[in-house]
């Protein structure tokens, strides 16, 4: 299912549910080098073997059960795999999103930002959830300066226990909740 689509001068960029052919794809990300796991700060003993990965993602294929504790959806550029968001349920007011732009000239071409408020409402029309919490490292310069446009830092702390794949670390903590949608899309329209 196609949940959004923007164009964006690098092309037409959309969100759609994550299929399984979708998987091997996120399997060489992580795997195959496609992903900095240093600069990530990713621990490879919870990210595991490349068979790890596929049980992981083969589990956040959308059933359409709005409680499913992780669901993942496909970025596409011109109706091709470019990367892919993961959401981790928890509580209604404890979740966490993940985004990677999986294909390498891809990146900082104004696709993650094209499809932000696209993003934060197909989270929340897929799911019962009510707050949202961005958790990013905050060396991770272009994705704090992409989020720096939609909201604002609530604070900066020392992770133990990162959501995901994450070591402890510093991270920048932001807070997006369903009634911040419609300011989401007006911010994107100001540009």
């Amino acid at each position: 299912m196609v949940h959004a689509r923007q164009q964006t001068a690098a092309g037409l960029a959309a969100l759609r549910d994550l299929i399984e052919p979708d998987i091997d794809r996120v399997i060489d990300y992580w795997h195959g080098g496609g992903a900095d796991l240093e600069f990530l700060g990713v621990d490879r003993h919870l990210l595991g073997t490349p068979d790890d990965t596929r049980a992981r993602y083969l589990r956040a294929l959308r059933t359409g059960n709005p409680d499913q504790a992780n669901i993942a959806f496909a970025v596409t550029l011109d109706d091709e795999f470019v990367g892919y968001t993961l959401l981790n349920q928890y509580t209604p007011e404890t979740n966490y999103s993940h985004w990677h732009i999986a294909v390498s000239d891809k990146r900082a071409r104004g696709l993650s930002t094209a499809l932000y408020p696209h993003r934060i409402k197909m989270y929340f029309d897929s799911t019962n959830m009510a707050r949202l919490i961005h958790q990013t490292r905050t060396r991770n310069i272009g994705v704090n300066r992409m989020l720096d446009k939609f909201l604002s830092v609530a604070e900066t702390v020392f992770v133990e226990k990162p959501d995901g794949v994450a070591l402890p670390g510093e991270f920048n903590i932001r807070y997006v909740q369903r009634d911040d949608i419609p300011r989401l899309f007006a911010r994107t329209a100001r540009e």
